[in-house]
């Protein structure tokens, strides 16, 4: 059963529902576009065009801001922080609230996988590679596909988290 988590000033919607894997599965709902799962290389792509506009740096400062307060539970004062946060991209305010919110609830699904070694590390690892490394949404959401978790570990650790 879907679980709303937040919907936004312009009708659009985030929920966890039951997904191929896990209950922990995004699905995005936007006004006139039908219910989905966004893609890693979707929102990594819309991360890059928020970085062009506002800044590598700062898109990855306030990406790394969320990511620390991130734990395995949703909290509503991280929920506030990401619209603190998006209120400083001008008329883009609503469409990077919902993807912080995106990668935000990624996050806490990661952290909630049984199996994990990584946990969160492997979306600020793609995040990372998209910001401050120039590689493509693409290449950098798909990256670690077939890697076991310790070589993910080592490139994390290689870079600091």
């Amino acid at each position: 059963m879907a679980q709303l988590i937040k919907k936004f000033s312009d009708g659009s919607t985030l929920e966890y529902d039951k997904g191929n894997f896990d209950d922990w599965c995004v699905f995005l709902t936007r006004p006139g576009v039908a219910r989905y799962a966004p893609r890693d290389y979707q929102y990594f792509q819309r991360l890059s065009s928020y970085a062009a506009n506002f800044g590598s740096d700062k898109v990855y400062s306030d990406f790394v801001s969320i990511y620390q307060i991130t734990t395995k539970e949703l909290q509503q004062s991280v929920l506030d922080r990401i619209e603190q946060i998006a209120s400083t991209y001008g008329n883009s305010c609503t469409d990077v609230a919902i993807d912080f919110t995106i990668i935000y609830m990624g996050m806490i699904a990661e952290e909630n996988k049984s199996f994990t070694k990584l946990g969160k590390r492997v979306k600020r690892l793609g995040v990372y590679q998209v910001l401050q490394e120039g590689m493509s949404s693409y290449d950098a959401a798909n990256f670690s596909r077939g890697m076991g978790w310790r070589e993910i570990d080592t490139i994390c650790k290689e870079r600091g988290f």
